[in-house]
């Protein structure tokens, strides 16, 4: 596919995925939880078609830095409300653009590490967010932060399982991506949990692409 069309396809995605929250959130009254959860996830999804899209990586990192302005100005002006939190300074949303873009040159060569580091942030976190709000009864700080034992074990089991399925997507080998994904959901899961004011979005995306290239490296 040629490079323009997948820049068209991507942002058409991403405006429908935006278009769709705000109504659930509007006409079908759902809470801005669920509405940003639901957001994040699927935009994070979107790492998938982007390797697979695009011939070449500058027009690939388009979108997200498209985005990190986009995001800034909604945060701003609370634009798109279904996928912001409401709350100043939690730039989640900018951070999580800004993290893909730092990643789409530096594993553009490695698609399954590229698209394996984004799910601990695209899955574990908006999981360990919900499970910890819900169900999060046993509480612990860390910087200032109040996070849950119950938030922080679903935030291990979905970037393990989404990790591990991205691997296996990429066709890598299952034990090894059994290792992989396991050390790589740790790492995520330690990094969020001393990861103040929402820039998680940006410290566990990198720490994960570290942790896979490191252990690739070694394995």
């Amino acid at each position: 596919m040629s490079d323009p069309l997948a820049l068209l396809i991507t942002f058409l995605y991403v405006a429908c995925i935006l278009a769709l929250g705000e109504g659930l959130r509007r006409r079908l009254k759902f809470s801005v939880e669920f509405t940003r959860k639901f957001v994040h996830i699927a935009v994070g999804m979107i790492a998938f078609p982007l390797v697979a899209l695009f011939q070449a990586w500058p027009f690939a990192i388009i979108p997200p830095l498209v985005f990190i302005i986009v995001n800034y100005v909604s945060y701003r002006r609370q634009i798109f409300a279904g996928m912001e939190t409401g709350e100043r300074g939690q730039l989640g949303t900018v951070y999580f653009p800004i993290s893909f873009s730092i990643l789409i040159p530096l594993l553009w060569s490695q698609p399954a590490w590229l698209v394996a580091s984004l799910m601990p942030m695209t899955w574990g976190d908006a999981f360990a967010a919900i499970v910890g709000k819900r169900l999060g009864t046993h509480k612990f700080t860390v910087l200032g932060q109040t996070r849950s034992i119950e938030g922080s074990l679903a935030m291990f089991a979905f970037s393990f399982i989404a990790t591990f399925g991205a691997l296996v997507v990429f066709a890598q080998p299952l034990a090894a991506s059994l290792a992989l994904a396991f050390v790589t959901a740790l790492v995520a899961t330690l990094v969020e949990a001393f990861s103040p004011f929402g820039i998680d979005n940006l410290t566990v995306p990198l720490s994960s692409a570290i942790a896979l290239v490191a252990l690739e490296t070694l394995m």
